[in-house]
């Protein structure tokens, strides 16, 4: 299914009926959402907050949203748009205000149903990917992140950080030369 194909349903229940249509753009789009923002931030809890933050902002401007608006939206680069910018200012207010304790002590919420050792293996590799997308700069995270995580093009990507084309794919090459040089031994187990 194409990104049309969901757009179209989810636009139109939300010209229709503001709470309906909210339900479908969350139900197509909270995963995405959600992978992105873990990749950014690096935290279950921490993504959560940020995945809640962003539909709650989104239905409020939606609130406030003329029908035409509502209609020439592009609901998977806009809800990037709004992930980004709050990720930015959660990250610039923690660098002004640091925690009192470090996050890293902070147990993770864990799904009681989950067999252990995949709690374990993505609790891993989760501290891993965030420890090797914190070394790039917030351009080039953010770009991997939208590019090869929430799976949106070049343009989209432009849009959401307001760059041309040309600098997104920079952005996205830099990053992943960048990974390939701090993570080494993974390039030889997926060639």
């Amino acid at each position: 299914m194409t990104e049309t194909d969901i757009r179209r349903p989810i636009v139109t229940a939300l010209t229709e009926d503001l709470d309906t249509g909210f339900v479908a753009l969350f139900d197509a789009y909270r995963d995405v959402v959600f992978s992105a923002a873990l990749r950014l931030c690096g935290r279950w809890a921490d993504a959560e907050d940020l995945t809640a933050e962003t539909f709650l902002r989104a239905y409020r401007a939606l609130a406030g949203y003329a029908p035409q608006r509502v209609e020439s939206l592009q609901p998977r680069p806009w809800l990037m748009t709004i992930l980004a910018n709050l990720w930015r200012n959660t990250a610039r207010s923690a660098a002004r205000h640091p925690p009192p304790a470090p996050l890293e002590t902070a147990p993770e919420a864990v799904d009681p149903t989950e067999p252990t050792e995949q709690v374990a293996e993505r609790s891993e590799t989760g501290r891993e990917l965030a420890a090797l997308l914190g070394e790039l700069t917030e351009e080039q995270r953010l770009a991997v992140v939208l590019r090869h995580v929430a799976d949106l093009p070049v343009a989209e990507i432009a849009a959401v950080l307001g760059a041309p084309e040309g600098t997104v794919k920079s952005h996205i090459s830099r990053g992943l030369k960048r990974l390939r040089l701090l993570y080494p031994g993974r390039n030889d187990d997926h060639r």
